[in-house]
């Protein structure tokens, strides 16, 4: 029969090793193959999805005297944040 003769100093070192090779592989993982690198959240999920950017640009001569353009777009009924409509009024002289 065999006996380990095993001192405590050789256990940490090889603990220490041990959960320093896997804090190094875990590092890696995350860096290279994990798919969450940083990735902002799309604003805009469905409206003019084949374009590059969306735009929308008017001539102010177009305008008339006012004109009032909805800025919830995500959502038509509920926007969940303190976002209004943008209204754009021509300045009386």
């Amino acid at each position: 029969r065999a006996s380990l003769n095993v001192s405590i100093s050789e256990i940490i070192t090889a603990v220490s090793v041990t959960f320093g090779a896997a804090a190094v592989g875990i590092l890696i993982y995350k860096t290279f193959f994990s798919k969450s690198k940083c990735v902002k959240p799309k604003v805009n999920l469905d409206l003019q999805k084949d374009n590059l950017k969306v735009v929308h640009a008017f001539d102010i001569e177009d305008l008339g005297d006012e004109a009032v353009y909805c800025r919830c777009w995500r959502s038509k009924k509920e926007t969940g944040d303190n976002v209004g409509p943008l209204i754009i009024k021509r300045k009386e002289a």
